[in-house]
């Protein structure tokens, strides 16, 4: 979507094949874009994928930090979980967006325009005890974003948070087919349905699609956000209940 608004595009990732299938996706609709690897959690790799994203069109003025996940099982209870899950969900999902950021931004002030944009989660807002450790990287993803805004203060950069609530991804795919399974089918739109009635109760009655996150990180993106830092924009079709 960022492309089809004239964007260049960089496509980070951790596998050749999927990373270069986005860049060609992108090429086939006109637009801009490269590609560049590596593993966000380890040092070395982070230096390859700056040094790579800032030759590849000269610069980089919008940083959208979409790194990080969480296991679709939860394997532990609260009390359970070993302090090396807690651990490693911050470094997956918390480090990365500070040391792309600690990367970048200087070099959008320098230049008195930049966009930095972390996705965040719904369960940075609306935890569950099953995903402790992710609910907390997430949440302090979210703290970092504002922060942020306040170091950027004056020099043209923003900082902002989108927080995505159920969207259908690969990921989630096999949570609507078990859903669908306890109420004996075997289609995963059942799974869906039976999702948006009775689990999510959503303003909205339907699951969310990329697109709908791609939508707000666009505008973020865009200068129609100039006056907007330091916010936290929820897309998770009114789904979470808090203020």
């Amino acid at each position: 979507m960022l492309a089809r608004e004239g964007v260049r595009v960089v496509v980070h990732g951790r596998s050749a094949e999927r990373a270069q299938a986005v860049a060609a996706e992108i090429g086939a609709g006109g637009g801009r874009a490269a590609t560049v690897l590596g593993d966000l959690m380890l040092d070395a790799d982070v230096e390859h994928v700056v040094a790579g994203a800032e030759a590849a069109f000269d610069g980089i003025d919008i940083l959208i930090n979409n790194a990080g996940g969480t296991s679709v099982e939860a394997t532990h209870g609260w009390f359970e979980t070993p302090q090396e899950e807690w651990t490693y969900a911050y470094r997956q999902n918390t480090l990365p967006a500070v040391r792309l950021a600690q990367a970048f931004a200087p070099r959008m002030k320098e230049r008195g325009w930049g966009r930095m944009i972390q996705v965040s989660s719904r369960d940075a807002i609306a935890p569950y005890a099953e995903f402790g450790p992710h609910g907390a990287a997430k949440a302090a993803l979210n703290n970092l974003t504002v922060s942020l805004s306040r170091e950027l203060a004056g020099s043209g950069v923003t900082s902002n948070t989108v927080v995505p609530g159920l969207i259908w991804t690969p990921l989630a795919a096999p949570w609507f087919k078990q859903l669908a399974r306890e109420q004996g089918s075997e289609d995963p739109r059942v799974g869906e349905e039976y999702a948006i009635k009775h689990l999510l109760r959503a303003a909205v009655p339907r699951v969310g699609r990329p697109e709908d996150v791609a939508a707000a990180v666009c505008f973020l993106a865009s200068p129609l956000a100039d006056y907007i830092t330091g916010s936290t924009l929820r897309v998770d079709g009114g789904a979470i209940a808090t203020v």
